[in-house]
């Protein structure tokens, strides 16, 4: 019998909820490459509840425990002391967010002497030292295009609350103002502008198919270039290099994973090319940017406007100087994990987890380290590294 040792974030500070403010979601059965969605043998939840924190569990304790496996949920994740460091030495199999990571540096891999899978609840293994574990024969997976969608659209919410100032203006109404001037001052229309990606992969096609209504000009750039029908009917103009691409737009958003090759990637060099004041969007993983760097660009004017759903690390120390930045429109890593994301990614660790108890194959697209390799959707989107390096920050957060 396998100990599984889940870490997952807390609770609402009200508690856990008993009702919620819709009765149901709509079914997701597939996604638009055609890849169906998490299909467990069934399910102990119902879709539409708050599974990721520490009370939901993702659904999965009737299910481990009606096996003989045992389950440990904990949000405690960070220092020496922490409930996940003490677990971790005898658990076989390791559940984490990208909301909520549980860094696995190569440090508490070595120290994990039973550790045979790590699940990411979610999409984005970074959190995962990926040499450490290829070295080890660890499998990593996650639940690839679960909140795929999700992101997107929280993307455009993004930009369009930069681009249109809302979230100054917003502030007005709570402080009972009515100061019209002061809210558009920095509020344009989005219309007209040059919106590039970098990373047009699941997340970052999602958000150009999303924006083509607006009327803007659509670029991108990433290491696989989409088949050229794709850019003819989504009018896609490709750059071979995110140097080459940022000098021509006005928003950039950010959807490529964190590896070695993307880490610090937005410097005060590349900033300095953009068009001034332009506006960063980035949901997918904080240390492709310079946290200095950004806050420099807001200071000086050479960047408009910054909005981030990604921390390093997460969470972030109260003195991150991401907080009190000028122009930003930050949120604490929750493009992801909306409710009707949960339902997918909770079904989705389920099914890892029926796979690996049956000695079945996990899905090709799942895989992100098997075997002593990158390997599936691993393959195809990272390399061989450790983005981990830092994760100790986290330590200073306080509740």
């Amino acid at each position: 019998m396998a100990k599984i040792l889940a870490v997952l974030y807390d609770d609402p500070v009200s508690g856990y909820p008993t009702t919620y403010s819709r009765d149901l979601i709509p079914t997701i059965s597939s996604y638009p490459d055609g890849q169906t969605a998490p299909s467990p043998r069934q399910i102990d939840f119902i879709p539409g509840q708050l599974l990721g924190s520490v009370t939901g569990e993702l659904g999965l304790r009737s299910f481990l425990e009606g096996a003989g496996h045992t389950l440990t949920v904990t949000s405690d994740k960070d220092g020496p002391e922490s409930v996940f460091e003490r677990e971790l030495l005898d658990a076989d199999v390791v559940i984490s967010q990208p909301f909520w990571p549980a860094y696995l540096t190569a440090e508490r891999i070595a120290k994990a002497r039973n550790l045979k899978l790590v699940i990411t609840a979610g999409i984005g293994s970074d959190h995962v030292d990926l040499e450490a574990a290829i070295a080890r024969g660890l499998t990593v997976a996650e639940v690839t295009y679960s909140n795929s969608i999700s992101v997107a659209e929280h993307v455009v919410m993004m930009i369009l609350a930069l681009v249109r100032n809302y979230i100054p203006s917003y502030g007005y109404v709570l402080r009972g103002g009515w100061n019209i001037a002061d809210c558009v001052e920095r509020s344009y229309d989005l219309e007209g502008m040059a919106v590039g990606t970098v990373g047009a992969g699941r997340i970052g096609l999602a958000v150009l198919r999303r924006l083509r209504g607006f009327d803007v000009e659509l670029h991108y750039t990433d290491r696989h270039r989409l088949p050229i029908d794709v850019e003819r009917a989504h009018g896609l103009t490709f750059h071979s290099t995110t140097a080459e691409m940022v000098p021509n737009c006005d928003v950039v958003t950010i959807n490529a994973p964190l590896h070695p090759e993307t880490e610090n990637l937005f410097d005060d060099a590349l900033i300095s090319t953009m068009r001034r004041g332009a506006y960063i969007v980035n949901t997918a993983r904080a240390k492709i940017c310079n946290r200095d760097a950004i806050v420099r660009a807001l200071e000086s004017g050479q960047i408009a406007g910054y909005a981030g759903d990604v921390w390093f690390p997460q969470p972030p120390p109260k003195n991150h100087p991401w907080r009190t930045m000028p122009h930003h429109a930050m949120t604490p890593h929750i493009s992801g994990s909306s409710l009707s994301a949960q339902a997918r990614y909770s079904a989705g660790t389920r099914e890892i987890l029926e796979c690996w108890f049956d000695d079945r194959p996990i899905r090709d697209e799942y895989l992100i380290v098997n075997s002593g390799q990158l390997a599936g959707a691993g393959a195809h989107a990272y390399s061989a590294g450790d983005s981990t390096s830092g994760s100790e920050e986290a330590t200073e957060f306080e509740r």
